[in-house]
C-alpha cells in the first residue's frame, strides 16, 4: 500500500519592521548621495565640513549616475 502524506507549506510574510528599517536605510542613503554637501560632518567639524565636502567627494560618480547635478 501507498501512503501519501501532504505537506503544508505556509507563506510567511514580510516582518512591518524589516520594511520600516529598509525605508529608513534607504532614506538615509539618498540623503547622503544626493543631498549631502557637509551637513553630515558639520557636527563633527563645523564650518570647514561644508568646503572638505569629503562624503559629497566619495559618492559623485554616483550621484551622476543617479541624476542628480552638483555643479
Amino acid at each position: 500500500m501507498s501512503e501519501v502524506r501532504q505537506q503544508n507549506i505556509s507563506k510567511s510574510t514580510v516582518p512591518k519592521i524589516a520594511i520600516l528599517a529598509l525605508a529608513i536605510v534607504f532614506a538615509a542613503g539618498l540623503f547622503v548621495v544626493g543631498f549631502d554637501q557637509g551637513h553630515i560632518f558639520s557636527v563633527i567639524q563645523g564650518v570647514d565640513a561644508y568646503e572638505e565636502l569629503y562624503i559629497h567627494e566619495l559618492t559623485h560618480d554616483m550621484r551622476h549616475a543617479a541624476g542628480f547635478p552638483c555643479h
